[in-house]
């Protein structure tokens, strides 16, 4: 199970840090994504991290200003948002997969709404 928080209503160029916590005893083997989907349009990869942290990946829209993290000790994974801007506008959610499965077979946590206001 898979629990997002930390979005809010924000000003153009401020930074916000959304978490997601999940249950289960072999997170650290999960492959770590964050999407989003802004109303109208189809949900988007944002920024991902590797089982063991070592590798991210970031969307080229958000490439410099967003960035994943994790904790494997405590079942945690982090989306740093910085500068953000309108069309960063849309509910964020947090997937987990191995690494041999597509996203659409993974687990999603409910969204967390981020809305960014100029």
């Amino acid at each position: 199970q898979l629990q997002a928080s930390g979005g809010g209503l924000v000003q153009a160029g401020s930074s916000l840090r959304l978490s997601c916590a999940v249950s289960g005893r072999t997170f650290s083997s999960y492959f770590m994504g964050w999407f989003r989907q802004a109303p109208g349009k189809e949900r988007e990869f944002v920024a991902g991290i590797s089982s063991g942290g070592n590798s991210l990946f970031s969307a080229d829209s958000v490439k410099g200003r967003f960035a994943a993290s994790r904790d494997n000790a405590k079942n945690m994974v982090s989306l740093q948002m910085n500068n953000l801007n309108p069309e960063d506008t849309a509910v964020y959610y947090c997937a987990a997969k191995r690494i041999t499965w597509e996203w659409s077979s993974g687990f999603w946590g409910q969204g967390t709404l981020v809305t960014v206001f100029s």
